[in-house]
């Protein structure tokens, strides 16, 4: 309360806090006024933005109209005018960067400079390279992460499993989710998680390239343009939907086969060419006996669906 017109009993100073389910602590008003600040402070909370919010028998007046100046005429107030400051208070935005890449190792410094909660996630990420990151996950499994609110997402794993982290973050509930890559790469995982049965509207929703086209060219640059991104969707300023609801997966679920580890794995990536490392081959797929490693979740599942386009006769016999 910052000021009263008697007759009143409220008193400058009073005070209380308002929760999300619409519970009070504290005293700001009687029975007419408490409702109203109750409706305001929830729409503070959805919106982030502070308001004053007047409460008085009187017409609002053009001479005290102002930004962020709520009027409300109550006509079963006792007569007097209480002005009451609504200021929401919320919990640090919450960033998920996926991947190692230097482009991940500077939106986790300005990140946590700007004000997000950082959450760094990759298989091998090295906690002591992420100082700035309030949380690392070594691991692809983000099933155990349990944020206060929808977190933005950004992933930048250069292809290294982009499809996999954007498919595991698609099914839940997010406020953006953005993918550093190529528009002809990020054609590719589109196609990727429409045939794996995300919603159409979880799929549009992605980001990619992600952040705002500011001719970025260094790690710092891309990083600081991505967070611009994520500044207009935090302040409702984004010109695009960046999350239309949870995610909508239909199929039977079944994931990348199981890991193997064998001399006779072919190395080669029969769909794109690449040499897969051996020690860290991670998509694999058999095809008449023999195991061929893959560059990332999309080749596989290209290769999956017509092993004999990528394979030359000599090697389908062998």
């Amino acid at each position: 309360m910052v000021a009263v017109r008697r007759p009143t009993s409220a008193r400058p100073g009073a005070h209380g806090i308002v929760h999300p389910d619409g519970s009070i602590e504290g005293w700001v008003g009687g029975s007419c006024a408490q409702p109203v600040v109750i409706r305001e402070a929830l729409r503070a909370l959805a919106d982030g933005q502070p308001r004053l919010l007047r409460i008085s028998r009187e017409a609002p007046s053009e001479a005290r109209r102002g930004d962020g100046i709520v009027e409300v005429v109550m006509t079963c107030h006792s007569g007097g005018t209480l002005e009451i400051h609504v200021e929401p208070v919320l919990p640090s935005p919450q960033l998920w960067v996926v991947g190692v890449t230097p482009v991940c190792g500077a939106l986790v410094r300005l990140g946590a400079a700007a004000g997000f909660a950082v959450t760094l996630i990759d298989p091998i990420a090295d906690e002591a390279s992420f100082g700035d990151a309030e949380l690392v996950v070594a691991s692809a499994d983000i099933s155990g992460l349990a944020p206060t609110s929808p977190p933005y997402v950004v992933v930048a794993t250069q292809g290294q499993w982009d499809e996999e982290a954007l498919e595991e973050m698609l099914r839940r509930e997010v406020a953006y989710v953005g993918l550093v890559a190529s528009s002809t790469r990020a054609a590719v995982v589109r196609e990727y998680l429409t045939q794996e049965g995300l919603a159409p509207e979880r799929v549009a929703a992605v980001r990619a390239p992600a952040g705002l086209d500011i001719g970025a060219e260094t790690a710092e640059e891309v990083a600081l343009s991505i967070l611009a991104e994520l500044v207009q969707v935090r302040r409702g300023r984004a010109p695009f939907v960046a999350a239309p609801g949870p995610a909508t997966l239909v199929g039977d679920g079944s994931g990348p086969a199981a890991e193997q580890t064998s001399s006779d794995i072919v190395l080669t990536d029969p769909v794109c060419g690449m040499t897969v490392d051996a020690d860290n081959a991670r998509h694999l797929a058999e095809h008449d006996g023999t195991i061929f490693a893959f560059c990332s979740l999309g080749c596989r599942t290209r290769f999956i669906k017509d092993p004999t386009a990528y394979l030359s006769p000599s090697s389908i016999s062998s």
